[in-house]
């Protein structure tokens, strides 16, 4: 029974240490550390499920069933403890290496109030040309949203969709057309800051929508996720 208890507890070890890499970084462990801590989790992870499938095949020779069960339980833990940062790091590969995102490459929407909140971020706000280069290529399809209705209502179509989001509102300036807000990321607990701006368009009204992370060179996606999302459910509240 040892040989299958030591796999199962050797995975429920890597669960654990994918569940504090997280929780550790909020409480101020520095985030290469707790990077560390996630990495180790995943090769934990891969180490018992290998050990897991060498008892499984040791207890199903012996007839043990309750061994071959731990076995194979300790194996889907493991696989798992793997898979969680596996598709991360997929996903962050697969990604372009930037941090902001906007549906106005030549203008993007500024920040005022939240600028404060980003004394100590290692990330500028200041785009790049290399960083407007990578999402012309990653995401040609991001684009402003164009609302029938005037800017007032567009404006309170874009704070509500703003709120239903999850975001800390910092602020809603409807006279300059202006919302600014931060997004927390699960787990990691990673702020993102989001300004959106609404202005006159035509008849209609237009809003753009700015997403950048406070640290990280690349974001794995979840900046233009977040946009593309905003973007998606304002547009559908003009149908």
């Amino acid at each position: 029974m040892r040989f299958p208890a030591f796999a199962l507890g050797t995975a429920a070890a890597a669960l654990l240490l994918l569940a504090v890499a997280g929780p550790l970084y909020r409480v101020g462990v520095p985030l290469a550390a707790a990077f560390t801590l996630f990495q180790w989790g995943a090769y934990a992870g891969l180490l018992s499920a290998l050990l897991a499938v060498a008892a499984a095949v040791l207890a199903f020779r012996r007839g043990a069933r309750l061994q071959a069960a731990v076995a194979i339980a300790a194996i889907g833990v493991g696989l798992i403890a793997f898979g969680i940062p596996y598709q991360w790091q997929r996903r962050a590969q697969s990604a372009p290496p930037i941090h902001d995102i906007s549906t106005d490459l030549e203008n993007p929407p500024e920040f005022g109030a939240i600028v404060p909140l980003r004394a100590n971020a290692p990330n500028a706000l200041e785009r790049t040309p290399e960083v407007t280069d990578h999402q012309r290529r990653a995401h040609p399809d991001l684009s402003p949203v164009t609302l029938t209705v005037q800017r007032d209502v567009a404006f309170e179509r874009a704070l509500a969709v703003a709120q239903a989001s999850g975001w800390e509102i910092v602020l809603a300036d409807k006279p300059i057309g202006r919302i600014e807000a931060t997004d927390t990321t699960p787990w990691f607990g990673f702020k993102d800051d989001i300004a959106i701006r609404v202005m006159p368009w035509g008849s209609g009204s237009r809003v753009d929508v700015r997403s950048v992370s406070r640290v990280g060179v690349g974001d794995a996606g979840t900046n233009a996720r977040r946009v593309s999302d905003f973007v998606e459910a304002l547009a559908g509240t003009d149908e």
